[in-house]
């Protein structure tokens, strides 16, 4: 090979950043919940939809934003998809009404943990007049029939994610909704 393509090829190289010295980069193990475990909070989510062609914003909040928030999302624009990882279901419509700003255009997508504490708490999401999709992410069958019958209520209910180790529909045989299993490895 001559002098000159080994040069021609070490810079190319060299510009496309595969061959630039330093030391090699170490795997880091992922962040989890504050108390160590893998079975913390949800946190951060990406949403990739194959189905969704709309060109928009996608906006995340570890909480229900205020009416302020929201009035100022929209005044950014193109606002396609709001994504609520939430810390605990909200206990009833009150907390969800300023969601009803946000109109037909744009999604929300939410996950919260655990199951509802109250049929209340599943019946202020039937009352929000938004395009809601509701994810559950759960650590445990649920406690009995009833919480299922709340679970099947839900309008916005997409789907139940159980991190259940080893993965296991007991409990969950009247769940008409999908259901998947989540197990992150150490």
């Amino acid at each position: 090979m001559k002098p000159a393509h080994v040069a021609l090829a070490f810079a190319l190289g060299l510009a496309a950043g595969c061959m630039t010295a330093g030391p090699p980069l170490t795997a880091q193990s992922p962040l989890t919940g504050s108390s160590g475990s893998s079975r913390g909070p949800v946190g951060a989510t990406l949403v990739i939809d194959p189905l969704d062609l709309r060109l928009g914003r996608t906006v995340q909040f570890n909480r229900i934003p205020d009416r302020g928030e929201i009035h100022d999302l929209q005044q950014v624009g193109a606002l396609t998809r709001l994504v609520l990882v939430l810390p605990a279901w909200p206990a009833s419509y009150p907390e969800l009404e300023s969601l009803e700003q946000l109109g037909q255009e744009s999604d929300v997508l939410v996950v919260v943990p655990g199951y509802p504490a109250s049929r209340e708490a599943v019946e202020a999401w039937n009352i929000l007049n938004v395009r809601a999709r509701i994810v559950a992410v759960v650590d445990t069958p649920p406690a009995s029939i009833a919480v299922v019958d709340d679970l099947n209520a839900m309008r916005g209910l997409e789907r139940v994610i159980a991190r259940i180790d080893p993965p296991s529909r007991s409990g969950f045989e009247r769940l008409q909704r999908p259901m998947s299993f989540w197990k992150v490895m150490e």
